[in-house]
């Protein structure tokens, strides 16, 4: 698709597609090589960064908006978890040369309706052909009062282990995805199923929470890798331990549904990731402030157990502590 009279095909796609995401002043239009970015007096820039690749995070089928919004929202649930408000974020696309304006036109309109309901503007990045899969990567940038960041370092001996929302859900819903006769071996009515593949296709990132975390958390991270593996590098930084009562981590119903049909998914809802959950350690005075700022965010808040002396994160059931082949996702 030759252009010469408006410059690249790389030019015309960035002014029509990208451009109108801009509307941070200092995104300059998309028209520099650069953004400028200045946080507000007496803040820090929390920087974080996460990517996605088709046939390794997501299907080439997918849809293209959906595709775009998890991966922005996957950068927020991680600005989500250190207490930060997002300011703007960067964004590198790798497309296949089969990938077409209306593929485009549909990933720009679901990055940006989510850019606007998060007040997180594009400010930047880059747009590359590939030879290989599509691949999108994010890189996000939220504010803190200076020196406040919730950390994964500093849990304590006595700090109640919370989580908001549901566990598990995402990765029942990738295997559903993979195989939709999973519906009727796990027992699940229509909605069940839509909501399993929902949860997968498009995480909810707390972001309402960032200001209740940032006040009464004494660690957090958000959970991608896995409640189990997740938690243990939260121990493992803190220098910690930590006892979980399995019966205690929130399911939703239709993850009770299919767990009761295959009691083996336990580990898959405990390990699977993707859930972008937040998960907290707080001085047990602090828990009922949280759970208010919760619930006007219309956000479940469950109590799974507390921090330990000691190493790891031990998961119980039945008074036995559980085992798992796979503690987390890993990429390698």
């Amino acid at each position: 698709m030759a252009r010469s009279d408006q410059g690249s095909v790389e030019d015309h796609l960035i002014a029509k597609y990208f451009r109108p995401l801009a509307t941070a002043p200092g995104a300059l239009g998309l028209t520099d090589d650069a953004a400028i970015l200045t946080p507000p007096p007496g803040c820090d820039l929390v920087l974080t960064t996460d990517g996605v690749i088709a046939g390794v995070h997501f299907f080439p089928h997918d849809p293209p908006g959906l595709i775009a919004r998890k991966v922005l929202r996957m950068n927020l649930s991680d600005l989500a978890a250190k207490g930060a408000k997002p300011v703007g974020f960067l964004l590198s696309v790798a497309l296949p040369a089969k990938i077409d304006e209306e593929w485009i036109a549909a990933f720009a309109n679901g990055l940006g309706a989510d850019a606007t309901y998060y007040g997180c503007p594009l400010l930047g990045g880059d747009t590359d052909h590939t030879p290989g899969p599509l691949a999108v990567t994010v890189a996000a940038f939220g504010t803190v009062p200076q020196g406040k960041m919730v950390r994964r370092t500093r849990a304590k001996v006595g700090d109640v282990v919370a989580v908001t929302g549901t566990i598990g859900d995402a990765a029942l819903g990738l295997l559903r995805h993979k195989d939709n006769i999973l519906d009727k071996r796990w027992v699940l009515s229509v909605e069940q199923s839509d909501y399993l593949k929902v949860r997968y296709l498009l995480p909810e990132p707390r972001n309402a929470l960032a200001e209740a975390v940032l006040s009464c958390a004494s660690a957090a991270m958000d959970v991608s890798d896995g409640l189990v593996g997740d938690l243990a590098k939260l121990c493992r930084a803190s220098g910690v331990a930590a006892e979980i009562d399995v019966a205690r981590v929130p399911l939703s119903d239709a993850a009770q549904t299919a767990l009761a049909a295959d009691p083996t998914l336990i580990e898959t809802i405990l390990t699977g990731g993707d859930d972008y959950e937040i998960l907290l350690t707080l001085p047990p005075p602090q828990l009922d402030a949280f759970r208010a700022a919760a619930q006007k965010a219309d956000v479940e808040v469950t109590e799974i157990g507390r921090i330990v002396t000691g190493e790891g994160a031990r998961f119980i059931r039945d008074g036995k502590a559980l085992t798992f082949a796979r503690p987390s996702y890993s990429h390698f």
